[in-house]
């Protein structure tokens, strides 16, 4: 009897490991990003009276900060397209340079700069956009002149931490605006 008594017990402690091993492990969920839609941009012609005009996303609000200094708002993205207008006065190599000086300020966040020079003899615009890549605080600069008169850049700001995985649709949708916006300024 001993020995059924003992067959017994170790049959009830097999089947009882089994059963319990046969549970599923809880683990904690990793976080999450919310997947994010945008709106297609459509664009509408922006006019002031500063020297030049250009193509603004109708969902972007705009709003002049005076001496023909802009913010572009983008409300639900949380993010600021800011546009620095100056006149060129025999001072466009100071403002390259300082212009390049701040895209280049954020190498030490940056993972990387690319540059793209931008050309459009037929309305005398000549410029260059810059992908900023990593957790940096812009992630795309601008800048256009004519090279004679006309000086206009631009910087996007995010009003959240760095954090690249999570603002890159957002910053995508953005740099397709300051493209679009390089590519339909016109000088009057």
């Amino acid at each position: 009897m001993p020995l059924k008594r003992l067959y017994f017990l170790g049959y009830t402690a097999v089947i009882s490991i089994l059963l319990s091993s046969c549970k599923d492990d809880i683990l904690p969920k990793p976080p999450g990003h919310l997947r994010l839609e945008y709106p297609l941009a459509t664009y509408t012609k922006f006019e002031s009276n500063c020297p030049f005009e250009f193509a603004v996303n109708a969902h972007a609000v705009i709003k002049e900060k005076g001496s023909c200094d802009y913010t572009i708002t983008y409300p639900k993205m949380k993010a600021t397209l800011f546009l620095t207008y100056k006149p060129v006065q025999g001072n466009l190599e100071q403002l390259l340079r300082d212009t390049q000086k701040l895209t280049y300020k954020h190498v030490i966040k940056a993972d990387n700069i690319l540059e793209q020079p931008f050309y459009n003899p037929k309305h005398k615009v000549y410029g260059m956009f810059y992908r900023v890549g990593g957790n940096a605080a812009t992630n795309a600069q601008f800048y256009v002149t004519d090279s004679t008169r006309h000086f206009l850049s631009g910087s996007m700001y995010f009003y959240a931490k760095p954090n690249f995985d999570s603002i890159m649709p957002a910053a995508d949708y953005i740099k397709n605006d300051m493209q679009n916006l390089m590519e339909t300024i016109q000088w009057k």
